[in-house]
């Protein structure tokens, strides 16, 4: 791919300041042959040259002017971002050693002597802007490159998000959860997730970045229903506490799935942390009643706290073949009434101030009315009679 900031480009420009008209033109007529040439009669002047919209590639500053005098102007330069990188030639009578030591101590990158050789000055001028070319060349070249990792590194990442939805949709595709559910689920995690950030007991732990993880990492929370035989997957109604047994073991099934996936790479990344957690522990419950370990409270990790409000509150408003769909005001009830129990108590508050937040994402990616009534028409026939009941599978 061609770098746009490496084209070639036109004559450079040489800003001559010298308050002697004389001085001026000489060095135009020695320096218009090969470059643009812009003259300045005082350091007010080369400023204003300097920061304007075509600035120049080099400047030829003398240092005894009238008012401003050329150490002056360049110590305006060097501290103006827009002119700092410009090479600055000190021309002058001035020819102590002291006096060329300053000029190169304040920034100046060489110093010519009055009355000038032309052949010498035209040479150093020549040297100065091929060095400045070449270091003009570098810069864009690495900004290019920055800027192309950072567009590549935006694919690669675009191209992870797809696959992971890819691989939590084929979940979901089996099981009657309807196809919007990982992103609605997503979004949840995330808005409480950003909720939570400066509470003093998650702010140590919810970063930019680790909520970044949460959010890439939620779609594969029941991935390992990949693993559940159709009968049971695809059942409608309740299960028998035998099948419901065998349905539980999603939860580690999904987590040999993403440990399988983490032994492949030749380094750790905390995508699989987090994966793992809400994979394997997002049914716990904060009082211990869950599974697949009976974890407790803080014990449970914190990405699968977070996804346990999000799922069960999809979850009671969703439509399902064995199971109506709850109203909003339902569904935030039945979370309220869990704080404690079923959730962590701090989440189902912070979850209570966004609550409308989860309706707007539950709008936002709602399910398609047509595909819910034909998989609910077609499966008519086999529903129970307590098809209508308030439960649903986990």
């Amino acid at each position: 791919m061609t770098n746009p900031l490496l084209e070639p480009q036109g004559r450079c420009t040489v800003l001559v300041v010298d308050d002697t008209p004389d001085n001026l033109t000489l060095m135009s007529s020695l320096l218009r042959t090969d470059y643009k040439v812009k003259l300045a009669n005082s350091g007010e002047r080369a400023l204003e040259i300097a920061t304007g919209e075509s600035k120049p590639d080099l400047i030829l500053l003398d240092i005894m002017m009238p008012g401003m005098d050329g150490y002056e102007v360049l110590r305006r330069l060097q501290f103006n971002p827009e002119t700092e990188d410009i090479p600055v030639i000190f021309l002058t009578a001035m020819s102590a050693s002291d006096d060329e030591t300053v000029g190169l101590e304040l920034g100046a990158v060489d110093y010519i002597t009055k009355p000038i050789n032309p052949a010498i000055t035209l040479a150093r001028v020549r040297n100065h802007l091929q060095v400045k070319r070449a270091r003009d060349i570098l810069t864009n070249h690495n900004h290019y490159l920055e800027l192309e990792v950072a567009r590549r590194t935006r694919e690669v990442a675009e191209l992870q998000d797809v696959t992971i939805r890819a691989m939590a949709s084929l979940a979901e595709t089996r099981d009657n959860e309807t196809g919007n559910h990982i992103q609605r689920t997503q979004y949840y995690v995330k808005a409480l997730a950003l909720q939570l950030k400066d509470h003093p007991r998650f702010k140590d732990e919810l970063t930019d970045d680790a909520i970044d993880m949460i959010f890439k990492s939620a779609p594969l929370h029941d991935i390992g229903k990949v693993g559940i035989p159709d009968r049971i997957l695809l059942k409608p109604g309740k299960l028998t506490p035998e099948e419901f047994e065998v349905m539980k073991t999603h939860t580690t099934l999904g987590l040999e799935a993403i440990l399988a996936a983490e032994s492949q790479t030749s380094h750790g990344n905390p995508f699989f942390r987090y994966a793992k957690e809400i994979a394997y522990s997002h049914q716990e419950k904060w009082d211990g009643s869950g599974y697949p370990q009976g974890l407790m409270g803080n014990t449970i990790p914190l990405s699968a706290r977070l996804m346990a409000v999000a799922d069960v509150y999809d979850a009671l408003i969703s439509e399902r073949v064995y199971k109506r769909a709850f109203s909003h005001e339902e569904a935030v009830r039945i979370i309220q009434d869990g704080r404690g129990s079923h959730f962590d108590p701090d989440l189902v508050d912070s979850f209570m101030e966004l609550s409308e937040e989860f309706r707007q994402i539950a709008l936002r990616f709602a399910d398609g009315e047509q595909t819910l009534h034909a998989q609910r028409e077609r499966l008519a026939k086999d529903l129970p009679d307590e098809a209508g009941a308030p439960d649903f599978k986990p």
